[in-house]
């Protein structure tokens, strides 16, 4: 009687009969993954979304949507952040030793080998901490002429790649020596 009062198919009302669940259910349901949420939130350092939260595999209950755990994360206030990537500072140019203009906007383009080298820092990440690696270029032959390796990033690393260099290259008169503005090389020993 009442799928014909409502005016509705009976396996429509059967369907809906079974699917209707005591008043407030899943408010409490709610509630309760609200703080399983907020668990694993903590536990994974703020930093999963709503699609690692609803997939976590140390979560043994059982398995909810996307959406749902979305909107439980935003009603309980737990937004995810991403990490930090760790930078090693290679360049430190906040310091009082006087620094040489930049001679490369003024000059061509280097038409020969040992006209301009230009020399940079960088840095590699290894089991036994920071390796920091030194590189000397040739300008014209975008060839590596000279470099040296390091655990600590100081003057005498880098007077140790240009001594590889001097070694094997000879400077010719008018050379440019390019380099970034960091203190290493433009401490009173380089």
């Amino acid at each position: 009687m009442l799928y014909r009062l409502l005016q509705v198919s009976v396996s429509g009302f059967y369907d809906w009969d079974r699917r209707r669940t005591s008043p407030g259910h899943q408010a409490i349901e709610d509630q309760a993954l609200t703080k399983q949420v907020a668990i694993i939130h903590a536990n994974c350092c703020q930093t999963y979304g709503p699609p690692r939260i609803a997939l976590d595999p140390k979560d043994s209950g059982p398995r909810h949507g996307r959406n749902r755990m979305a909107r439980l994360r935003r009603n309980g206030g737990l937004f995810g952040g991403q990490r930090r990537r760790y930078r090693v500072q290679t360049t430190d140019s906040n310091h009082d030793h006087p620094i040489a203009p930049n001679r490369l906007t003024t000059v061509p383009a280097a038409s020969a080998p040992n006209q301009v080298w230009v020399a940079g820092i960088t840095h590699i990440q290894t089991d036994e901490g920071w390796l920091y690696l030194i590189g000397v270029l040739d300008a014209y032959s975008r060839r590596l002429v000279g470099w040296t390796m390091g655990y600590s990033i100081d003057c005498a690393l880098v007077l140790s790649g240009l001594s590889m260099v001097l070694r094997h290259r000879s400077s010719t008169p008018g050379l440019i020596f390019h380099s970034d503005r960091g203190v290493q090389y433009a401490a009173t020993h380089f």
